[in-house]
């Protein structure tokens, strides 16, 4: 196999469509002179004509781009190698017909060209020429106006290429400016989208309307909608979801984002701005356009009183909009994450007339999305995708997107190693998990890092652990059975005991076996010096939670977050109204517009059943939308009793300190990873240890284990009993029987 070098073209043979390689080569492939010749490139193709090189060397090829496929309208990469196999003879038969699109520099030239005369010209220029279906020929060493002609059907239609003489027949089936083809060529490449079918229906439908269908809306006597806005939390989707259905539609698009806009000297940014609605009425005018406006917040904010240069550029934008008219066949696509910091005078009927919102994607839209991307990569079958899109709540599409591209750079590590083919498998998606989180719990108030407790590293308390099962595992990992019996989960859960009895390890390792996402705060999370912050803190880290449920929300030490309203002096202080705030939230009155989730069904095609995973993903999704809030607390006197009742705090548990039997599963589980002699026996110690808490029980395996480096100059090898006997002497219990008995007693 002969390895050929790419070589730029000669000056002499440019739209010659020549391709000049060594006469030995030729002649093993069977080519002779002007031999038309077919090359296979990384990319695309290109048909060409055999002649040998002036210097009759071996191993180069200079090829002419005359004929070639679409992708490569941009130019043929550098440094480019080739083999001999990537050389073909190709058949060229006289041709009967064809049939093409003749893509044009300006608008002007089209629309002040007589059509007969463009058609005599592009016929002179291809007579002559190898064509070959679907590919693309450069006219540009002609200097006309006339840059491309796009081949899409040849006669005899048997044939895949053939040559164009002067007595063939020539369709010409559109006429298209440069722009307009190229873009068209750039949406081609724009990549599937994945669980975003319905709110793709919702503006392909407002996208056809009035681009396809302008006369039928006027004899309605109904006005063209003007304008669409797109809205939701970033990387959800919203600007490849416009480049899609635009492509789908057969559009053009015209984008504007706000560094082209913004100009420095007054009145810049609005000249700018007319020129950017001008170049979409040209564009619209050899077709259906639309024009979008990406990060709309930050181009048109919200108008303030003073003569900021935003409020010239709001009030431009408005004019803009209302001077458009029926003729006007283009729409305008805004997208925010932001809606309300944008100006309210641009979302009345009128000018963004419809809002589509695209919210966080529900557990069914993250496996779709899953599964697409996933298509594009060489994954093992083992892969359980359900069950990837049950770990990653809260994950939006660039965050899963993400996730799948670290998978693949883990599995391509290992192969570098020489571990193993080049597959991706489930525990390179589990390595990805770690390093990849969701973007909606980046820069959050509270702490989002789990470190993972399994139910088994908690001695004893089997009864507190399968309350908690109930009410936070149960309701996430089996809701098909709660709504088979008409269960509602609980909202929330209260869990209280004295100090150092494992409340909060109960709590993570609930968070851990239920696979949900986590988020803790404390009281210097929420508060603050200025009035109204911790309050809009308070109300933020729900929107937090809510955006990546099911979540867990843990408020520890809740007492001295919130209080009680009859215990503090001044009624309109920051736990009150904290209070209150909290008890709104949990109650559920009201969301925001972005924290709409895609929660209603996709609508089936007729004939086909939505399987039995799918259903129970869906159930999942549904009952689990909202937060779980779990609190804890040593003093629930100090609770208010309005967050104590039904509805709110459902499940009040008490942790209780352990007895004889806890004790000792306490100090096996602290005493697994330690080397215990053999003669220690924890039946004895767990016996002297009465009114020790679990904390006190792993500070005890501590302090024994440091007795015993101190007595054997930090070489012992094993634990004594004497160690733990020594430790107890020295230690006193943490818990009194006053005060556990005072838990005991039914709080008011």
């Amino acid at each position: 196999m002969e390895s050929l070098r790419l070589l730029s073209v000669d000056p002499p043979d440019r739209g010659s469509q020549r391709c000049r390689l060594g006469p030995g080569l030729m002649s093993s492939l069977g080519l002779r002179l002007g031999s038309p010749l077919l090359v296979s490139l990384p990319g695309g193709s290109c048909l060409c004509t055999a002649w040998p090189r002036p210097d009759l060397a071996e191993g180069f090829l200079q090829m002419d781009l005359k004929c070639f496929t679409p992708s490569l309208i941009s130019g043929l990469p550098a440094h480019l190698s080739l083999d001999t196999t990537q050389l073909s003879p190709a058949p060229c038969t006289k041709l009967k017909s064809v049939k093409v699109t003749v893509v044009v520099r300006s608008l002007d030239f089209k629309k002040n060209t007589h059509f007969s005369l463009v058609h005599e010209l592009v016929k002179d220029m291809l007579t002559g020429v190898y064509v070959h279906k679907e590919f693309v020929i450069n006219l540009e060493e002609f200097n006309t106006d006339i840059r491309y002609v796009a081949v899409h059907g040849i006669c005899p239609e048997s044939a895949a290429a053939g040559v164009i003489t002067s007595k063939i027949g020539l369709e010409i089936t559109e006429i298209q400016t440069v722009q307009r083809y190229k873009s068209q060529m750039q949406d081609q490449h724009t990549p599937p989208l994945g669980g975003l079918e319905e709110v793709s229906a919702s503006l392909r439908e407002m996208l056809q309307l009035p681009l396809l269908y302008p006369n039928t809306l006027t004899s309605l006597g109904v006005s063209c909608p003007r304008g669409v806005l797109l809205v939701g939390p970033p990387g959800v989707g919203k600007t490849v979801l416009v480049r899609r259905v635009v492509m789908e539609v057969g559009a053009s698009l015209v984008v504007v984002r706000g560094p082209e806009v913004v100009g420095s000297r007054p009145g810049e940014s609005e000249e700018t701005l007319r020129a950017v609605f001008e170049r979409a009425r040209s564009a619209a005018e050899e077709g259906p356009c639309v024009l979008f406006l990406d990060e709309l917040d930050s181009l048109f904010p919200r108008r303030s009183g003073s003569s900021a240069p935003e409020n010239r550029l709001v009030a431009q934008l408005l004019t803009l909009m209302d001077g458009m008219s029926r003729s006007d066949r283009f729409l305008i696509v805004g997208a925010t994450n932001r809606p309300d910091s944008l100006d309210p005078a641009l979302r009345r009927p009128g000018r963004f007339d419809r809002e589509v919102i695209i919210g966080a994607p529900t557990l069914l839209q993250r496996k779709a999305i899953l599964s697409v991307l996933c298509e594009r990569m060489p994954v093992r079958p083992t892969v359980n995708i359900a069950e990837l899109a049950q770990i990653t709540t809260g994950y939006v599409g660039a965050d899963l997107s993400a996730l799948c591209r670290e998978a693949a750079m883990h599995a391509l590590r290992e192969n570098v190693k020489g571990s193993g083919e080049q597959v991706v498998d489930m525990k390179h998606f589990q390595e990805a998990l770690k390093l990849v989180g969701p973007s909606c719990l980046r820069g959050s108030l509270g702490r989002t890092e789990l470190s993972p407790v399994l139910w088994e590293q908690i001695g004893g308390l089997e009864e507190v652990k399968a309350k908690l099962r109930q009410s936070i595992e149960w309701p996430i990992r089996h809701p098909e059975a709660f709504v088979r019996l008409g269960l509602c989960r609980p909202r929330g859960v209260l869990l209280y005991g004295p100090p150092g009895c494992a409340k909060t390890t109960l709590v993570k390792a609930a968070a851990t076996s239920s696979r949900c996402a986590f988020l803790s705060v404390s009281g210097a999370d929420l508060y603050s010096p200025y009035i109204g912050d911790s309050e809009k803190a308070l109300a933020q880290l729900f929107r937090q939670a809510r955006a990546c449920a099911p979540c867990v929300l843990f408020l520890d030490e809740i007492d001295s977050l919130i209080g009680s309203r009859s215990d503090v002096g001044t009624p309109n202080s920051v736990q009150t109204r904290l209070l209150s705030v909290l008890l709104n939230e949990m109650d559920g009155i009201g969301l925001k517009m972005v924290e709409r989730r895609g929660a209603d069904k996709v609508l089936q095609a007729e004939g086909v059943e939505q399987s039995h995973a799918d259903d129970e993903l869906y159930c999942q999704e549904v009952c689990n939308k909202d937060v779980m809030v779990v609190a804890a607390t040593n003093r629930p006197r100090c609770i208010d009793s309005a967050l104590l009742r039904p509805g709110r705090l459902d499940h009040i548990i008490y942790v209780p300190p352990p007895d004889l039997q806890a004790r000792l599963a306490i100090l096996k589980v602290c005493t697994k990873s330690m080397p215990v002699d053999s003669h220690v026996c924890l039946e004895e110690l767990a016996a002297k240890t009465k009114l020790y808490s679990g904390a006190d029980l792993e500070n005890l395996c501590k302090e024994a284990a440091l007795l015993a480096l101190l007595e054997e100059n930090m070489e012992a090898s094993s634990i004594q009993q004497t160690h733990f006997l020594r430790s107890i002497t020295k230690m006193s219990p943490s818990l009194t029987a006053q005060q556990i008995s005072s838990y005991l007693i039914p709080h008011q």
